[in-house]
């Protein structure tokens, strides 16, 4: 399976990075229907075709996603549309 494997540093506390990653998680709910639990400071989510993790670091996000099959052929766009929310979010 494709994957993309993130990490991008941030000057927020950790609280406020979790408080950042909710708002983002429920967003994606909302938009692609992804369902997610939270595990520590490490969200693990999942919808067909694709599942990963966020975790919150004190320095950092780690963004790890697992791409089925079907949405192979879309890992470039999704990984910029990652990179893009991540810039938006915590540079």
């Amino acid at each position: 399976m494709p994957s993309i494997d993130i990490r991008r540093p941030h000057q927020l506390s950790t609280a406020a990075a979790r408080a950042v990653v909710e708002r983002v998680a429920a967003r994606m709910q909302e938009k692609f229907g992804m369902a997610g639990q939270w595990h520590g400071d490490t969200l693990r989510f999942s919808r067909p075709g694709a599942s990963g993790t966020i975790a919150v670091h004190g320095d950092a996000i780690q963004v790890q996603v697992q791409l089925g099959m079907l949405l192979t052929p879309l890992k470039g766009m999704i990984e910029q549309e990652i990179r893009r929310k991540l810039d938006e979010h915590f540079s």
